[in-house]
């Protein structure tokens, strides 16, 4: 409300509180916010500011719609653009959040100026804590655009060629080793995915990425503490970043001190004995080239922290992407089949290894991923901080200066009216479709190489603009690789105590199935 109107209710409240008694005046505290918060919905955002997107409304007062949006964000977003439009308001915490459903909410934000929106002021008190200081929206956006373009040396075709090899060392090791499958010993099992492709992207992403040495210091652990940074991306963490005396803030703590402190035990041993060798990985391609254009360079801690901000960035959606995909096959058997004989016509046999040009040549495995990351998109929401009073194009609204604006790819990607049959998880609605159709739109270079400036695609599960993921083409690679191997080794269904394709869990950030999320697996004979 406007100061007047504020004045006035003071006004009024104090002198009604001085002739009450003290139960009166008790009662007065406890309920008054809740009458200020139904008089403010009311008169100020129904009447007054008619010109502000409708606001959901709620009762309880700075909570609002946190429980409802956290515990089902798409049928939240269903239901209040059922009855609001495809543009609205929600309270989350005491925070305004302005959402903009659909391909145009997409455009809206996502090319939205840096002096209009900024994800660093949505983002910074989330996430510097997961990764650390100086790094990623820790740090000022022109800097941020320099680190990826640091980063995407190590994510050139060239590269990928290289890591494929190693990726498909490491996920034939795991199913030697790996207490869930054991093919040393056994011929089948039940694999428990949740815990299998946590540990299995963290072994190929730290190999490809960042060497042998650093596989070398890695264990199982190693990929739980990664689960636990995952778990600082509660909503809860969106609005309290440090609650110390919560188990899981204290984890996220310590699993971000363990893990910089690890790599930066490498880079210092590097530093000293002068072993640095620029194509080797990304820890030597951020040693010998991290500088900014103003001249400043990265200390070793950011160069840690980055290194921390990459592998989780794949990692944790590498992980969930990878298990959905597991889940879907294992419901799918003649899927599983199709994917083996993609892989003989091919290569010609079996016995022949993957390679990465041989994966550009199997459009099913790479629909198999598109399609999952459309029904699975990892991040249900998106944010910005709103930095100046802004109109939405073609309406009345003007979201104010200080709210937030959310929009949700995946959301837009279950939407029948751009997918058909759209809850249906189905490769084969790419046949035809092998591109996104924002992939040959206009590009825009934001400081670390050109990417494309439409983002009005109902299709952005890589999101879009200056903060699209660099990762896009290695994500690709990495879960191409991992899955072709598991259908060349195992035949697979759902375990008996998985009855179906579990629902999701949007207690992070991060969409995961819901536990059980298990398949059981019989080697291939001749395998």
């Amino acid at each position: 409300m406007d100061n007047q109107s504020n004045s006035l209710i003071s006004k009024l409240i104090s002198f009604l509180y001085n002739d009450l008694t003290l139960k009166q005046q008790i009662l007065l505290v406890v309920f008054t916010p809740f009458i200020y918060c139904y008089l403010e919905q009311i008169i100020y955002y129904r009447i007054i500011r008619q010109d502000l997107p409708p606001q959901v409304f709620y009762f309880i007062p700075w909570v609002g719609s946190a429980v409802e949006y956290g515990m089902a964000p798409y049928e939240f977003f269903a239901k209040m653009e059922k009855k609001y439009g495809p543009v609205f308001t929600f309270v989350l915490f005491g925070k305004k959040m302005t959402v903009c459903l659909g391909p145009k909410g997409h455009e809206f934000v996502l090319n939205a100026k840096l002096s209009e929106v900024s994800a660093e002021d949505a983002y910074t008190h989330l996430t510097t804590p997961v990764f650390g200081k100086g790094v990623i929206y820790d740090c000022p956006n022109h800097r941020l655009m320099d680190q990826k373009k640091f980063v995407k040396t190590a994510l050139s075709v060239e590269s990928f060629k290289t890591y494929v090899p190693l990726i498909k060392e490491e996920v034939y090791k795991y199913f030697e080793e790996s207490p869930y499958f054991g093919l040393k010993n056994k011929q089948n099992g039940d694999a428990n995915l949740m815990a299998t492709q946590s540990e299995l992207t963290i072994f190929t992403a730290s190999r490809s990425l960042l060497g042998k040495d650093m596989r070398d210091m890695l264990n199982t652990d190693f990929a739980y503490l990664y689960s636990d940074l995952d778990k600082g991306f509660k909503p809860i963490n969106f609005v309290f970043p440090h609650l110390p005396l919560l188990p899981h803030y204290k984890k996220r703590d310590h699993a971000q001190k363990t893990i910089s402190e690890t790599y930066m035990k490498l880079i210092t041993k590097r530093r000293q004995t002068n072993d640095i060798q620029p194509g080797r990985d990304l820890i030597d391609a951020l040693m010998t080239n991290s500088t900014y254009k103003d001249g400043v360079k990265m200390t070793d801690e950011e160069i840690a922290n980055l290194l921390i901000g990459v592998l989780m960035g794949g990692q944790h959606t590498s992980a969930a992407t990878s298990a959905w995909i597991l889940l879907h096959l294992a419901e799918r058997p003649d899927l599983q089949q199709e994917l083996l004989e993609e892989q003989i016509k091919v290569l010609g046999s079996l016995d022949k290894e993957i390679t990465y040009d041989d994966l550009q040549k199997m459009p099913l495995v790479n629909q198999v991923i598109k399609e999952t990351l459309r029904l699975h998109t990892p991040l249900h929401s998106i944010f910005r901080k709103v930095m100046k009073d802004l109109k939405f194009p073609n309406t009345k609204y003007v979201i104010p200066k200080g709210y937030h604006v959310l929009i949700s790819p995946g959301y837009a990607q279950m939407q029948d009216k751009f997918f058909p049959e759209a809850m249906k998880w189905n490769p084969h609605r790419w046949d035809n479709d092998a591109k996104s159709s924002y992939s040959t739109a206009e590009k825009v270079d934001y400081g670390f190489g050109a990417v494309s400036k439409g983002v009005s695609s109902p299709y952005l599960p890589f999101g879009g603009g200056r903060h699209r993921c660099i990762g896009e083409h290695f994500a690709y690679c990495q879960l191409a690789t991992i899955i072709s191997i598991y259908i060349r080794t195992f035949k697979f269904r759902l375990a008996d105590n998985t009855k179906r394709v579990p629902s999701p869990d949007f207690q992070s950030m991060v969409t995961l199935p819901l536990d059980p999320a298990c398949i059981h697996w019989e080697k291939r004979e001749n395998v």
